[in-house]
């Protein structure tokens, strides 16, 4: 008697399973929401969206994909650039790790792969900055692979349909398990993007259209009245706030500028040399101090620019800006990976972080005058 109700059990969940299933990729099908990337069934063209759009959405994301394809038709292309090349295409962009190490991947897919995208779970995910999300999405659309993919869209739809109360990042797996229970194994791709276009459209986090959901009658949060408890998170931490100075050096009408390590924050870019204060320290001391211990030279800040305040995702900061004047010594990569000197005409040839970019007015007209 006990296995014939697990087995009756079993039954009812799997055809309840299909409904959810064949509710998606109607609702899915119906919407056709359309973007450049779900036209093409190019692997690459599917790669490169889907490390765009992490942790970026989809209108932010769209310009730089379709500005990137036409610099880089192919991925062999994008294997030859150059790092500056690679980094000025993403400029603006942010997490600039995910461009270095698409960079690297496209290497390793021209040298290793003849530029053609692995279709080995194993072989694409040992790709760099390749993760278990980015392998279950691109698999599944690029090559038909059944595989979840679990990004902030599926956690937040699949925590509320089945009400899951592990928080949230701890909850990835139990929530691909889930995945795997619903979908199609003949549209796994078309079923992954039901769930994105579902979380993004309809179950946001404030505010979700339950109304207008295709599965609200299957969703025990919705039933149960409790959709804003779901997903659980764990508590974050508040962010940290930096009080920083930025120098940027002019001699002989040129700027210097010095490029950061590749490992860390910002890794690759050009930039003006910056710090935090120091307590007990002032903004021009800042600027003394940093442009000594990174690239050995004396400067003396000589008119304050203005001060910005910039976002980053852990944290936030405050930025007083001088302009400084050269005094002495040969500049050394001591804590840089470059250094050169510029005229102001050029400085949108090179990759600066986003903050950087609201001083390049002030540094034509100081130039002019």
């Amino acid at each position: 008697m006990g296995n014939g109700l697990f087995k009756r059990t079993m039954k009812i969940d799997s055809n309840n399973n299909s409904k959810i299933k064949y509710k998606l990729l109607s609702w899915y099908d119906k919407n056709n929401y359309t973007f450049p990337w779900r036209s093409s069934t190019n692997p690459y063209h599917v790669f490169l969206s889907e490390v765009m759009l992490q942790q970026t959405q989809v209108k932010t994301a769209l310009p730089y994909y379709l500005n990137w394809l036409r610099r880089f038709p192919k991925i062999s292309d994008v294997s030859k650039a150059s790092n500056d090349e690679i980094l000025k295409q993403w400029e603006g962009l942010g997490y600039y790790s995910r461009a270095r190490n698409f960079h690297k991947a496209a290497s390793i897919i021209s040298k290793k792969y003849n530029n053609c995208i692995p279709k080995n779970f194993d072989d694409f995910i040992a790709l760099p900055g390749v993760g278990e999300y980015i392998a279950g999405a691109v698999l599944s659309i690029a090559y038909n692979k059944s595989l979840p993919a679990v990004d902030a869209n599926a956690v937040r739809v699949i925590s509320r349909l089945e009400m899951n109360n592990i928080p949230y990042p701890k909850s990835i797996k139990s929530i691909s398990n889930s995945i795997l229970k619903y979908i199609s194994k003949k549209r796994p791709g078309d079923f992954n993007q039901s769930i994105m276009d579902l979380g993004r459209e309809i179950c946001k986090s404030k505010n979700p259209k339950c109304n207008l959901c295709p599965i609200a009658s299957h969703c025990k949060s919705y039933i149960n009245n409790c959709v804003d408890k779901y997903p659980i998170k764990l508590k974050k931490q508040q962010k940290k706030h930096i009080n920083m100075a930025l120098g940027i050096i002019i001699h002989n009408n040129k700027i210097l500028i010095s490029k950061r390590h590749e490992n860390g924050l910002l890794g690759g870019l050009w930039e003006f040399l910056s710090a935090e204060i120091n307590k007990g320290e002032s903004a021009n001391e800042c600027i003394i101090r940093k442009y000594k211990k990174g690239l050995n030279i004396q400067v003396e800040p000589y008119v304050f620019i203005k001060k910005v305040d910039h976002e980053y995702s852990h944290f936030s900061l405050s930025l007083d800006a001088y302009f400084c004047n050269y005094i002495s010594g040969d500049p050394k990569n001591i804590d840089c990976e470059d250094w050169m000197w510029i005229k102001p005409k050029n400085i949108k040839l090179y990759p600066f972080p986003k903050v950087n970019h609201k001083f390049f007015d002030e540094i034509e007209t100081e130039i002019k005058c």
